[in-house]
């Protein structure tokens, strides 16, 4: 089994079967989550791609120019190259060369960078503000917070440290309100809560589940 392989299980959940004939599914996750649980989390540029013979349909190798780190500065201080899977039903990445800016999260393994559709990548012009200011500085504020995910009512936190992640309740379905405008930031008294401000959070607010 190749890395990324592995990296699907990890990441998306997804059934093998005939390979070639069924679709990569994926759970949805907020940027927040994917943020925290990414080694690397980056933007850049595709400049380059090649195809190389591993893996069952190959692995897509693609050039980058890196415009800034966010996370994974011990892992991986400067990534040049990334893999994913050439065929989209083993969860591969398209990206396009020379033409967007892209905000790419991904595993680190034997010293590659691995992502894919699981993985929480975005081109940077179509990120809301709050969504690059959570890069820069809140998601990494609540990654001891947990999102909870609500699929149906009804919904409840059950421990102070969790944040209900409405989004997939929405008649417009995800990515949703909370995905492109709230962090999930520990406050006062340890709760952790939506939060959604030009400041940093205000240390006086409690537990507020609901944005």
């Amino acid at each position: 089994m190749s890395p990324w392989l592995g990296l699907i299980v990890l990441l998306g959940s997804w059934s093998l079967g005939d390979w070639g004939t069924e679709a990569c599914t994926c759970s949805p996750s907020h940027p927040q989550d994917a943020f925290c649980n990414s080694d690397i989390v980056i933007r850049a540029k595709v400049v380059g791609k090649k195809l190389v013979k591993e893996g069952p349909f190959g692995t897509m190798v693609y050039t980058i120019k890196q415009m800034k780190m966010y996370r994974g500065f011990t892992k991986m201080p400067h990534v040049q190259y990334i893999h994913t899977e050439a065929s989209e039903s083993l969860c591969g990445l398209k990206l396009e060369v020379n033409k967007y800016q892209y905000l790419l999260t991904g595993r680190v393994y034997d010293g590659k960078m691995y992502t894919g559709l699981c993985n929480f990548v975005e081109r940077w012009d179509q990120l809301t503000l709050s969504q690059r200011k959570g890069l820069n500085y809140r998601y990494h504020l609540g990654c001891n917070c947990k999102i909870k995910s609500c699929y149906y009512l009804p919904c409840f936190v059950s421990s102070k440290n969790e944040c209900l992640w409405t989004d997939m309740l929405s008649n417009f379905g995800y990515p949703g309100y909370q995905s492109k405008h709230y962090a999930c930031i520990r406050q006062k008294g340890g709760y952790c809560s939506w939060y959604r401000g030009w400041a940093p959070p205000d240390k006086s607010i409690i537990n507020a589940t609901d944005p």
